[in-house]
């Protein structure tokens, strides 16, 4: 089984160690609580007296996981990833670097009608109608030469928050702090499923800043930014355009990212989907596949069953898929 758990680690100080293979959680006052390592996908470090061995993190990169490492602030600051992911990672290596321009370019425009189509489909779902970003999906080509991802950005973010002054700012106020969070996990997830298909994520389609050791991820990841926009606004609608980034809006967005969705009449982990596009990519710097596979998400709450008690470390911070 795919791994699958998310934990974050923010609410108390905890001592984390490895035993036997089993992630060990100790908190002052508290019983030590375990869960195999290998059920783990990503690991959210957000209390300054987080304190793990170097067994627990070395381990962890060796079956493939990734650590997100937030300030104090409580912001991503850093990302940890597994050296070596595939079986034919050198040969991938060469390929991608290999890769002549005009493969990224038609890639890069499948991957931008891709967003495009699917903030469509978000506004769709929660505002009634796409504002014409159906339309213009289509209208994308090899490179976006266009400009139509950011001329999309126009239309979509006003009019998904209802604040036509709403502007997506990394360093912005209002719901991009929470927009922050989740895309920082996403990018999380798609740089692990890119270093278990044997490619570099440093080695860009469109994304080329010398200072990002994560261009492929940020490529990778745009089409399923909507899934995140999805599951921030109920929490925006609910507690307002300045919700704070605090412990019940983490455990709320990690639940959701943790669950399946629906693609192609499949119900599947975003672990599973990030993996299944990743290896697509591999595919077509071989030369076995033309396309990407970018499976359209659709959200379904999991189900109501008992949490076991594995997935109340740290007070609850810790979350996993149903």
């Amino acid at each position: 089984m795919t791994a699958s758990r998310i934990l974050e680690f923010s609410a108390t100080p905890v001592f984390v160690r490895l035993r036997l293979g089993q992630m060990v959680i100790e908190r002052d006052g508290q019983p030590e609580t375990t869960l195999p390592l290998e059920d783990v996908a990503v690991i959210v470090v957000s209390h300054p007296q987080a304190v793990f061995t170097n067994a627990v993190y070395s381990e962890f990169l060796k079956l493939g996981g990734t650590v997100v490492l937030c300030d104090q602030h409580h912001n991503p600051a850093g990302l940890l990833l597994p050296l070596v992911g595939h079986s034919t990672q050198q040969e991938r290596f060469e390929a991608q670097a290999a890769a002549p321009l005009p493969l990224k370019k038609r890639l890069w425009g499948q991957i931008v009608r891709a967003k495009v189509a699917r903030q469509g489909a978000v506004l769709r779902a929660a505002c009634g109608d796409d504002a014409g970003l159906g339309a213009m999906a289509l209208r994308v080509r090899s490179g976006d030469t266009g400009n139509l991802e950011a001329l999309a950005a126009q239309r979509y973010w006003p009019r998904l928050f209802g604040d036509p002054a709403f502007r997506r700012r990394r360093d912005g106020d209002g719901p991009n702090g929470l927009l922050n969070y989740g895309y920082a996990v996403l990018r999380a997830a798609v740089a692990r499923a890119i270093c278990a298909s044997g490619l570099h994520p440093s080695l860009g389609l469109h994304h080329c800043n010398r200072y990002d050791a994560f261009c492929l991820a940020d490529d990778l990841m745009e089409p399923f930014r909507p899934v995140v926009d999805a599951a921030i606004l109920p929490i925006v609608r609910a507690r307002g355009m300045n919700a704070p980034v605090d412990r019940e809006f983490k455990i709320e967005i990690l639940s959701l990212l943790s669950g399946r969705f629906d693609a192609n009449g499949e119900r599947r982990t975003l672990f599973d989907w990030l993996s299944s596009s990743s290896s697509s990519l591999a595919h077509i710097y071989s030369g076995s596949r033309e396309s990407l596979e970018l499976p359209e998400l659709a959200y379904a709450p999991p189900r109501k069953e008992p949490v076991r008690d594995s997935s109340h470390v740290a007070d609850g911070d810790v979350r996993s898929a149903s």
